[in-house]
C-alpha cells in the first residue's frame, strides 16, 4: 500500500513539475547552423499560446541587419514539457539573394537553471542543414508586418551573454530582485578583505554584470576609535579595497560608485566589542 501511495505521489509531483513551465508569450533568440559561428546566426521569434496542453503559434525569422524576414506556418506540440514544432510553409516573406529560408523541425526544452528555451533542429527541405536554437522570454510584441519587431542591436548583447555564460534576462532580473546584500566586516584598523567574503563578492559581480543598466554603490564605515579624519580615510580604504577586488574580478570601474562615512553612520553601539565589529563594515546598494 505504501509503495502504491509513493508512486501516486511521485506521478502527481512529476505532473505538477511539468505543468509549471509557462510557454505563453514571445520568445526570441538564434537559429545557429552547425559549422557556423554565433555571429552568423539567424534571429528567430516564437509567439506561443498554450491552453489545455494545446500549442498554437507563429514563427518569424529575420536576416541580421536587413529588413528581410519570413513568417512560417508551423505545427506545434507540447509533450513531457518539450515543445516540438514542424514548419509547414512560408506564409509571407521579404527576401533577396542573401536569404535562404529553410523549413525546419525542432524540439525545445526549457532549462530551469538558465531560463533558456533550447534544442536542436534539422531542415526538411535544405539538405544537410541542422543546428541548434536558443531563445529567451521577451517583453516585445510579435509582428507580422514588414517592419522589424526591433532593431538588431540586441543580437550583439545576446551573443555576448551566451559567450559569457549569462542566464536569460528574466532569470537575471529575478536574481537581482531577490539578491540579499550582506555587509563585509573588517578587523580592527584594517582594510584587508577576509577570504570568507570572496564567494559573496563574486556572486555580486555576476549580478551586476548581468544587467547593462546596473551599477553598485560601495560605502565604507568604521567604529568610533580614532580621530574623525583618520576614520574617514580608513573607511575610504575599506571601500577602495572592495572596488579593487571587483575590478580585478571582471567588474568595470564605471559600474562602481564609492562613498565613505568614517564613523558617522554606526549601526550598533560603539561601547562594546561586538558593536564596534558591526560598525567596521562596507555596505552595498544597487543604483
Amino acid at each position: 500500500m505504501m509503495r502504491i501511495l509513493s508512486i501516486f505521489i511521485y506521478l502527481n509531483f512529476s505532473f505538477f513539475s511539468f505543468s509549471q513551465t509557462d510557454y505563453n508569450g514571445l520568445w526570441q533568440g538564434f537559429v545557429i547552423q552547425n559549422g557556423k559561428k554565433i555571429d552568423q546566426a539567424t534571429p528567430i521569434y516564437l509567439n506561443l499560446t498554450v491552453k489545455n496542453g494545446i500549442v498554437e503559434g507563429k514563427i518569424r525569422e529575420e536576416i541580421v541587419n536587413t529588413d528581410l524576414y519570413a513568417l512560417k506556418k508551423t505545427k506545434f506540440e507540447l509533450k513531457n514539457n518539450i515543445i516540438s514544432f514542424k514548419q509547414l510553409l512560408i506564409e509571407k516573406k521579404k527576401t533577396s539573394s542573401k536569404a535562404n529560408w529553410c523549413l525546419i523541425n525542432a524540439q525545445l526544452t526549457y532549462i530551469d537553471s538558465t531560463g533558456y528555451l533550447e534544442g536542436k533542429y534539422s531542415s526538411t527541405d535544405c539538405k544537410g542543414v541542422s543546428g541548434k536554437i536558443i531563445l529567451y522570454r521577451s517583453q516585445l510584441k510579435f509582428s507580422e508586418s514588414e517592419i522589424p519587431i526591433q532593431s538588431h542591436s540586441w543580437i550583439v548583447q545576446f551573443a555576448n551573454d551566451l559567450k559569457n555564460g549569462e542566464k536569460a534576462p528574466e532569470i537575471r532580473a529575478l536574481e537581482r530582485k531577490n539578491f540579499v546584500f550582506q555587509p563585509i566586516y573588517f578587523d580592527y584598523d584594517k582594510a584587508e578583505i577576509k577570504e570568507e567574503y570572496y564567494a559573496f563578492l563574486i556572486q555580486l559581480i555576476k549580478v551586476v554584470n548581468g544587467h547593462t543598466d546596473l551599477r553598485i554603490k560601495v560605502t565604507g564605515n568604521t567604529d568610533s576609535d580614532g580621530s574623525d579624519l583618520y576614520n574617514e580615510d580608513l573607511s575610504r580604504r575599506r571601500a577602495q579595497a572592495i572596488t579593487d577586488f571587483f575590478v580585478q574580478h571582471g567588474l568595470k570601474a564605471d559600474r562602481l560608485k564609492i562613498e565613505f562615512n568614517g564613523e558617522k553612520n554606526p549601526i550598533d553601539s560603539n561601547n562594546t566589542p561586538e558593536g564596534k565589529q558591526h560598525n567596521r563594515r562596507v555596505e552595498f546598494e544597487f543604483i
